[in-house]
């Protein structure tokens, strides 16, 4: 079984958001696969995707916290600026986090760790509205 489809998610602020309720209920054919695969790819240039812990709200601000101190606005070295002194270091970020994540598909759900969520990382302070591509391939065996 192949299902592709857009996910589109609303504008977030700057920082690291959990989305999997948001990607898992986008997808039901999910709950059908008995083992599979699950791509998810951001198409865009200032956000990213990443796989981290979903329980402490301080992961997300420490996070946030460590990507604006090792990629600083307004730094001298900048010269791609003319969409805000947030646009060169938000391509540098999702650059470092990356576009995509690859994720398994067990028994109908996401073979994710217990503390495991899925994040956009928004890296522009008004990014707007972002989306998402979602592939799911995997094999129903005995599900039907």
């Amino acid at each position: 079984m192949w299902t592709q489809r857009e996910i589109s998610l609303d504008p977030r602020p700057r920082g690291f958001h959990l989305i999997t309720r948001e990607v898992l209920d986008a997808l039901p054919e999910l709950g059908e696969l008995d083992v599979g695969l699950l791509h998810l790819l951001i198409r865009h240039t200032s956000a990213s995707l990443a796989l981290n812990e979903n329980a402490s709200p301080d992961v997300r601000r420490d996070f946030e916290s460590w990507f604006n101190q090792a990629v600083p606005e307004r730094a001298p070295y900048w010269t791609h600026t003319l969409e805000g002194p947030d646009d060169m270091p938000a391509h540098v970020k999702a650059s470092l986090l990356g576009p995509s994540l690859t994720l398994p598909v067990s028994r109908g759900r996401l073979a994710l760790g217990t503390w495991q969520g899925i994040y956009l990382c928004e890296h522009r302070e008004r990014g707007g509205g972002r989306s998402l591509v979602a592939t799911l391939w995997g094999d129903r065996g005995g599900r039907d």
